[in-house]
């Protein structure tokens, strides 16, 4: 086992997705080759690189991230896999941190993610210049201090930066293609991997920088694909997954969710809704717990005067 694919999604953003190959060719072990899942009509125009790159098209109305990363897993040819966002660019020893992560352990491995602000990934970044101002997720629990640490809650699993085998990857099946648009493959995937007893863990290093763009968190401009996929789950598993997004659409009465009957949508978000979910300039993430504490702060006094 010593070759490594990185697979990764793309769709609109070519400038993320250059600088995704740009950091690849910076490391200190160059990947075999990647393996590009392209989810719009036309393959990307990228720089040179040392390695192979290779583009598929993957055609679907909305956005098949499930099938995606499944249909460039089986495209790969290394033994091992990384699967990197196409915002997320790698620092230097990502792949050789995967590398010694996955000789130790055949599992699922999650690497570090730190978020850069706008404007960091400017013409001729540099890594140095990212590690002084890139921040970590406020949501997300950081690396361990050092080595591998296992994680007992699949829901821990974020599909953005993690390493497996590729034996293994396919072993258990890939990720459920029932998943169409956003959301919930991926808490789909880590309560597979949990029911096969296939250990999920965080490690120091197989560090990414994710770059700045305008996003909504919860993801408002996901609704439709965010209450069929929760739905999708709960035919599944028997219980709803993404419960804090799937709440704050209820406070922002986008959604019914009451137990028992189906996910109802009883209106489309508007410019409100854009402007308090939305990523700001000098935001270098968003945060679904801060507008869960603000749409919480605006409910109260409503309750209060109905008591």
């Amino acid at each position: 086992m010593n070759t490594v694919s990185v697979v990764t999604l793309a769709k609109g953003r070519p400038d993320h997705l250059r600088n995704v190959v740009l950091g690849l060719s910076r490391q200190d072990r160059a990947p075999a080759e990647l393996i590009v899942a392209v989810m719009q009509d036309e393959t990307y125009e990228l720089p040179a690189a040392s390695f192979p790159i290779r583009q598929i098209l993957i055609a679907d109305e909305l956005l098949p991230l499930a099938a995606a990363r499944n249909a460039a897993a089986r495209a790969a040819s290394g033994d091992m896999l990384v699967f990197l966002d196409m915002d997320c660019i790698p620092a230097p020893t990502l792949i050789s941190d995967y590398a010694a992560g996955l000789a130790i352990l055949d599992g699922l491995l999650m690497g570090e993610v730190m978020y850069l602000p706008s404007g960091a990934t400017r013409e001729g970044w540099s890594f140095d210049d990212f590690a002084s101002v890139a921040v970590r997720h406020s949501d997300r629990r950081g690396p361990p201090s050092e080595g591998i640490e296992r994680c007992s809650d699949y829901r821990c699993f974020w599909s953005l930066n993690f390493a497996m085998r590729r034996k293994t990857f396919l072993e258990a099946g890939g990720f459920d293609e029932r998943y169409r648009g956003y959301g919930g493959e991926d808490t789909d995937f880590g309560k597979v991997l949990d029911r096969k007893g296939i250990a999920i863990a965080w490690m120091k290093g197989g560090l990414a920088y994710h770059q700045h763009h305008q996003h909504h968190m919860p993801p408002v401009h996901h609704l439709d694909s965010v209450v069929r996929n929760a739905q999708v789950f709960e035919a599944k598993w028997g219980y709803r997954t993404m419960g804090h997004w799937l709440y704050a659409f209820r406070l922002m009465g986008l959604i019914d969710d009451a137990p028992g009957a189906p996910i109802r949508i009883l209106r489309r978000p508007d410019a409100a809704d854009l402007a308090l979910t939305g990523q700001q300039g000098h935001q270098p993430y968003t945060n679904t717990t801060s507008v869960i504490r603000t749409l919480e702060d605006r409910a109260a006094p409503a309750a209060y005067a109905a008591a």
